[in-house]
This record gives C-alpha cells, sequence and structure tokens, in this order.
C-alpha cells in the first residue's frame, strides 16, 4: 500500500493527516502544539504519538510532505514603484505565494520607510516597479536606499526587466533572487515567476530560519507555505484533473488560530451587462490573508473589527463576560473551547472573522456619475455566481454549527454593493484536509483530487443559529 504522511507546522498545532494513496482516503490524524519557539521536534513528535494512539504502529510511509505556517508564517514586505500599480501587483504576489503580508511601500523610499522596513524584520522582500522598458529612476533608487539598510533578509527582484543587472549590483551585499516583471507591461499582470521564487526562498531558506530542519529526519521535504498548500488544493478541487471534472468555480475560508484566509477560483467577470470593471485585471486563484483576524493570535482584533456589543448579542453572553473571555484567550493561544460559553464565543468570533474576510475578499459595486449618467463599476471580483463555498480550520471542523459561520460569506441583500456568493452549496472540509490536497498534489494530483473530494461534506444553510443581530 502506497501511503503518504501530511505534515502542517501550524502557528498553533502541528497537524498531522496519514492517507492511503491508492484508495485516496485518510487513514488517520494527529496533531501537537507548535514548538516552533524551542524546538520543533517536540510537538512533531508529540503529534506523532498522537497518530499512533489512533491507528497502532505508523506505516513505512511513501511520501512524508510538509507545509508550513508556524511562527507567525512567511513575513513579507513589498516595495513598488505606483500603489495602485507594480505596488499591488506585488502584494498580489506575496499573497498567492502564501506570505504573511506585513508591509507594502510604494514610490521613492525615504530613510523613514527604511527603518519602519528594518523594524518588520521581514523574511522576505519583494522589489517591485516599472514596467519593462519603462520607470527605472524609483526602483534603482529604493534598491540603493535597501543596500544601505541593515535587512538580512533575501530579496526577490521582479521589476524592470531592463535594469535588473544593475539592480542586482547596488544590492551586491544582500542575498537577491531575479524573477520576472510581476507587471511587465501597463495592466498585465505576471505574478506566478515571482511567487515561483518566494517559493524557492521559503524552501531554502525560511525552514532553516524557523527552525524546522532540526526535524528533518521525520519528514522528506518542506514544499510550501500552509496557505500556499490550501491554494493548490482548492485549484485542484476546482479545476479537477486529466479528465475527472472538478468542482468548478468555488470560494474557501479559512479562519485560524493568526489570520482568516480566503481563497476564491473564479474569474470574478461581471456576471450583469453594462457593468464595468475597473483596476488591475483580478487573478483567477487569488488569496487574501487578514492578519487582524486571528481567532487566537489576532482575538483582540476580531472583537475590535466585530464590535464587543454585537460579538456579545451574537454570543449570547453579557459584553463585561465577552471581555474576559476575549482578553483570557488572547493569554492562552492554544486552548479549545470546553465550556458552552466558550464555544458560544467561538462560533461568534468565526461569524465575524468569516463574514469580514469575505468581504473584503470580494469585489464591490459602485454607482459612478457620469456625463452620460450612472455606470456602475466593479472593483474586484464578483463572486455572486460561485457554485461551492468550502469551510476548513479548526473552528468549522470541530464546531458544532459550520453551517452558522458559512452563512455569513453569503450575498447579503443589506449590502448589495458586496459581490459575495449569492446561492453556492455550503461544504465542509471535515478531515482538515485541503493543506494535504496541496501537497499530495505535488506527487499523486489524481489521489489528491479524490482524497480533497472525499472529505467534503455538505452543511445545511438553514442552520439553527438564530440570533437576528450578525457579529
Amino acid at each position: 500500500m502506497k501511503t503518504a504522511l501530511l505534515i502542517d507546522f501550524g502557528s498553533t498545532y502541528t497537524k498531522l493527516r496519514a492517507v492511503d494513496v491508492d484508495h485516496a482516503r485518510i487513514i488517520g490524524a494527529g496533531q501537537g502544539p507548535s514548538t516552533v519557539a524551542t524546538d520543533i521536534t517536540v510537538g512533531m513528535m508529540k503529534a506523532l504519538e498522537d497518530l499512533q494512539a489512533h491507528i497502532g504502529p505508523l506505516p513505512k510511509f511513501t511520501y512524508r510532505l510538509a507545509s508550513s505556517s508556524a511562527a507567525g508564517g512567511l513575513r513579507m514586505v513589498t516595495v513598488g514603484l505606483v500603489r495602485e500599480l507594480t505596488a499591488e501587483a506585488a502584494r498580489r504576489a506575496a499573497l498567492g505565494a502564501g506570505a504573511k503580508l506585513v508591509g507594502a511601500f510604494a514610490y521613492r523610499l525615504t530613510r523613514g520607510d527604511v527603518q519602519k522596513i528594518e523594524a518588520l524584520s521581514p523574511d522576505i522582500l519583494l522589489l517591485a516597479g516599472g514596467t519593462d522598458g519603462g520607470n527605472s529612476e524609483v526602483i534603482l533608487h529604493n534598491a540603493a536606499q535597501l543596500a544601505a539598510s541593515a535587512l538580512v533578509c533575501p530579496f526577490v527582484y521582479a521589476g524592470n526587466r531592463a535594469v535588473a543587472e544593475e539592480a542586482q549590483r547596488l544590492l551586491s551585499g544582500k542575498t537577491v533572487i531575479v524573477a520576472e516583471n510581476v507587471m511587465p507591461e501597463f495592466n498585465v499582470l505576471n505574478i506566478e515567476p515571482a511567487r515561483a521564487a518566494i517559493r524557492q526562498v521559503f524552501i531554502e531558506r525560511i525552514v532553516h530560519a524557523k527552525g524546522i530542519d532540526r526535524a528533518q529526519a521525520l519528514f522528506d521535504q518542506v514544499l510550501m507555505p500552509t496557505p500556499e498548500a490550501v491554494m493548490e488544493g482548492a485549484r485542484l478541487l476546482a479545476d479537477g484533473w486529466e479528465g475527472e471534472p472538478g468542482l468548478g468555480p468555488l470560494l474557501v475560508v479559512d479562519p485560524g488560530g493568526a489570520t482568516t484566509d480566503v481563497h476564491s477560483v473564479a474569474d470574478g467577470q461581471p456576471t450583469q451587462p453594462g457593468i464595468v470593471p475597473h483596476g488591475l485585471p483580478e487573478p483567477r486563484v487569488k488569496r487574501t490573508v487578514e492578519g487582524d483576524l486571528g481567532m487566537r493570535h489576532n482575538i483582540g482584533a476580531v472583537a475590535e473589527a466585530a464590535g464587543a456589543e454585537a460579538l456579545a448579542r451574537d454570543a449570547g453572553l453579557p459584553v463585561e463576560r465577552v471581555r474576559q473571555m476575549v482578553d483570557a484567550l488572547s493569554r492562552e493561544v492554544q486552548r479549545l473551547p470546553e465550556s458552552e460559553e466558550e464555544r458560544s464565543l467561538d462560533l461568534a468570533l468565526g461569524r465575524a472573522a468569516v463574514r469580514l474576510a469575505v468581504q473584503r475578499h470580494a469585489g464591490t459595486l459602485e454607482t459612478v456619475y457620469t456625463v452620460q449618467g450612472p455606470v456602475q463599476v466593479q472593483h474586484g471580483k464578483d463572486l455572486r455566481e460561485v457554485a461551492t463555498v468550502i469551510g476548513t480550520g479548526g473552528v468549522l471542523a470541530h464546531g458544532a454549527d459550520p453551517a452558522a459561520i458559512l452563512e455569513t460569506a453569503l450575498f447579503d441583500p443589506a449590502e448589495p454593493w458586496s459581490l459575495r456568493p449569492k446561492a453556492p452549496r455550503l461544504m465542509l472540509d471535515r478531515d482538515y484536509s485541503l493543506y494535504a490536497c496541496g501537497l499530495l498534489a505535488q506527487v499523486e494530483p489524481a489521489a489528491a483530487l479524490r482524497l480533497g473530494r472525499s472529505s467534503l461534506v455538505p452543511v445545511r444553510k438553514e442552520s439553527p443559529h438564530e440570533r437576528t443581530v450578525r457579529a
């Protein structure tokens, strides 16, 4: 029997899935607390012990593949020319590669900007700017400013191809990887090469920086950041593989301990005549990361964004009690809900995080008044016709009412400007297998597709969650 051990070094827990590749099924799961701050092998061994307790003696795995978002994920800063153009293209490349964007800068960097970047301590810096053969002065200025900085992280240069060699010379004291321009022509995106370069840096440098290579004897390879693994799983489920159809356009929501991630696989073009798209073309496979919407590490920010009073009403708890619980959970990020109060609060937090994250991910409609009359302008992706919404992550997989959380991702007639899915089927990734799907797809894509589909179960749109005030 061909088997695979698929590992996620997460920000809170190290999670394992043991898979029978031949029959595309999960044969066991295990987890242990992530111990990246001390010795990551400790958490890995606990997860292996947990897996063994469930399935007995472990098989000799054919594949042992890992992804990681441990210690806050891949911290990245982007620098571009124009905020709405090359800087935005760089941002999309960073998010598509599974990075956690901690800073985005545009135009000519000042010394103060460089000091802010140094304070952010990024794992990678993506430098972009100018179309090929276009503006070169700003990106060379920025390269010189960064060359004089105290930054020791790797740089990915993905700007004006005409001055790539000159920029490399300016950055000669840094580690620089050159990729194709993220915007070779005006309004033309080319983010895949930069994404591949970021992934290369992640594998070669970040695995060591995070201490994950200390557990190297326990797995074969770290392939990618966990968010990218989830995105690859979503892409496979949407598109299918070699004659086996996929699910079509879909949305994945992943409320986690540190962030809430949203992935969409859809072209996002206007679904009604007369609507004019505005801004850069949207990538068909898109990921956004909401760093202020983490269920544990950023629980205070979720409560602030949702409003403590609204959160309390949604949880059916007194406001002061919610504040006390939020404060306690922010200090105990590994705590899982045990009491009815804690489960009610987790449900309300999940609803708030998903609603806000999908609202930010989806496009919007705006009425613009011109001399010819009002025009409907679309910013971002129109997701109203998306056929499937998939929920993954702990609060969905282990909570009592995943439908109550997923329903907040849907179109709301009270907010017609927000282009969220209107009438999709709601599915739950019950085994938390999307990351495993993305990893397995690198070696056994047909089995990965079958595994992903078998792990999805429908959830009812009509949930028993009867509170009328949304978090």
